[in-house]
């Protein structure tokens, strides 16, 4: 066994062959060593992806692998949420549809909006099976006992068997265990009221609520009286089957927790039915759902990935997507020292700063969702220091309508929240709480960029192996990106403040490039959202002037991603 490589990583899962993948892919003079603890296949929690991971599958080149493996296509998820019963359903794709075609497929048209639902034991053994493919070089059954350390500094992973592996750089993906994360004694932060235990099982031959085109599906998210119930297609026979509730709950009925977890799956009638003819395994698994996010990413040679850095509540299935995004931007900043081309202290800067600021988003997004839950309790007087998180002063309602606004600024001149898009967040909050979408812009004729305070700054951007950086500017939490739509929008303000001015401006642009029709409505969406945030964020002040073109109210077709649920309700009448 060689012991001197470029890079070490602490963790077989997703976000340490993400990382070792990537590194490989663009740059495969780089020796890359995954030391994995357990012998894969190994079972693992967290099934339900987004499609932001299909993405990064594909860039890793194993997108087909998986595709291969035949795991249900998730095109969304149908909720049973909020103030009634009613169920609903937030779709990927526009009206619910998934085309009909052979399978595997391509990752083209429909496909490059879904995304998957995955037996944790095939998926992750494809995807360290893919690592070594790339060159690197997996050590299953290998603990790492003990981390070597000079300050901040890492000298080596001593090996369970007395080893010891050095390395130039470190990464610590070893999961909620977290073992170079606790050796250089990095603290964590819980920002959430949040906390919750998990409780789940494995199903064999229980129905689909839904199968949508060939192979297609949504994960159910069900709420109850004293929690919620997830319920996962992993494949044609087995289903991952949760129960969520609250520690507190848990710790007062004093309940063995198969017999909590059986009692809310029988007291359930979407699940009771499509369990009906199922079997489940002998053994029924619980965890702590707690979110957390470690104090910093980086050190002068280690990086933290995956659940080590950070973990928001399962609410919204963004666990893996943030270990997957969180590990490719690891993979991009090695890169980028390597090359030289920036200073090495600001791009691990922006890794830790970008991918805690995702993590926390996160985490308040989730909080949010929960407030309209009554088994939960009440986060609005929480909702204040969320916004202070962002660097807002508010008072509890205040901060409760700003969250509902989806006052979010993504690093990479984004605007969605969680990976939900800001108007769609809106109105899907208003279904929740009953209360009218509020939109900071609407009836507005002109607009003022606002940079007192702030100070020049620099994002980055990754894209084909490389980091590139663009003009940002900050000011105390908030970071306002140059780039994207966000940076049109802000730069476009600063000469022309009216809203048809804007909207002249937009037409120009579009025009002066190679944009379809179709491309055209993307960007003009998309920076009308940017300026909906501008404001919200109070990077741009808004007015009205008597006579001048006002902004209408924002809409969002919803009618296609978020609608009532047209098919799990008729398996309540079925015999």
């Amino acid at each position: 066994m060689n012991t001197d490589y470029d890079v070490a990583i602490i963790g077989g899962g997703p976000a340490g062959t993400t990382v070792a993948s990537l590194l490989r892919k663009y740059d495969p003079r780089l020796s890359v060593v995954i030391l994995e603890r357990e012998q894969f296949p190994r079972e693992h929690i967290g099934e339900s992806q987004l499609p932001l991971i299909s993405r990064i599958l594909n860039e890793m080149g194993v997108w087909d692998k998986v595709e291969a493996a035949g795991f249900p296509i998730k095109i969304g998820g149908t909720y049973r949420w909020g103030k009634t019963d009613d169920l609903w359903d937030f779709d990927f794709l526009a009206g619910g549809n998934l085309t009909t075609a052979p399978r595997p497929g391509t990752y083209s048209g429909q496909r490059l909006n879904t995304a998957f639902q995955v037996d944790r034991a095939i998926y992750d053994e494809i995807l360290l099976n893919h690592a070594a493919e790339m060159g690197c070089i997996v050590h299953q059954s290998t603990s790492v006992r003990e981390i070597l350390r000079t300050e901040d500094k890492v000298d080596g992973f001593v090996l369970g068997d007395g080893k010891v592996v050095t390395a130039r750089y470190y990464i610590d993906a070893s999961g909620n265990s977290g073992i170079l994360r606790r050796t250089m004694e990095i603290p964590l932060d819980q920002p959430s009221n949040l906390q919750n235990i998990a409780i789940w099982n494995y199903w064999t031959d229980a129905e689909w609520a839904v199968t949508i085109g060939h192979g297609g599906t949504r994960i159910q998210v069900l709420a109850q009286d004293i929690g919620w119930i997830w319920f996962i297609p992993m494949g044609n026979d087995r289903t991952s089957i949760g129960l969520i509730v609250p520690a507190d709950y848990f710790k007062q009925q004093a309940k063995r927790p198969e017999d909590l977890y059986y009692e809310a799956l029988n007291s359930d009638k979407i699940v009771s039915k499509l369990t009906k003819n199922a079997t489940h395994d002998d053994t029924v698994r619980t965890t702590k759902d707690w979110s957390y996010v470690a104090d910093r990413l980086t050190g002068e040679n280690w990086f933290l990935v995956g659940e080590c850095a950070g973990f928001a509540d399962p609410i919204l299935s963004a666990g893996m997507s943030l270990a997957h995004a969180g590990a490719r931007e690891v993979a991009y900043a090695i890169l980028a020292i390597e090359k030289g081309e920036f200073d090495s202290e600001w791009i691990k800067s922006q890794y830790s700063r970008n991918h805690r600021g995702h993590i926390r988003q996160h985490i308040q997004f989730a909080d949010f969702w929960y407030t309209a839950h009554g088994a939960f309790p009440d986060l609005r007087e929480h909702a204040k220091t969320i916004a202070a998180g962002a660097g807002l002063d508010m008072t509890p309602e205040q901060a409760w309508q700003w969250l509902g606004q989806g006052g979010f600024i993504d690093s990479s001149g984004g605007t969605d929240i969680g990976f939900f898009g800001s108007l769609a967040t809106k109105e899907l909050i208003s279904s929740f709480t009953g209360q009218e979408a509020f939109h900071a812009i609407e009836g507005k004729t002109h607009f003022v960029l606002n940079l007192d305070g702030a100070e020049k700054d620099w994002v980055a951007e990754l894209s084909n192996g490389r980091m590139s950086r663009y003009r940002s500017y900050r000011r105390r939490h908030q970071t306002l990106p140059f780039v994207g739509a966000m940076g049109w929008i802000a730069r476009f303000i600063m000469s022309e403040q009216s809203y048809s001015g804007i909207l002249s401006g937009i037409k120009s642009h579009a025009a002066s490039g190679t944009m379809t029709q179709e491309q055209y409505h993307f960007f003009r969406s998309q920076v009308i959202k940017s300026l909906e945030v501008l404001v919200s964020y109070g990077w741009a002040t808004a007015r009205s002037e008597e006579g001048a073109d006002a902004c209408p109210r924002l809409q969002a077709d919803l009618s296609q991603t978020l609608h009532p649920n047209r098919d799990v309700s008729s398996l309540l009448t079925q015999d």
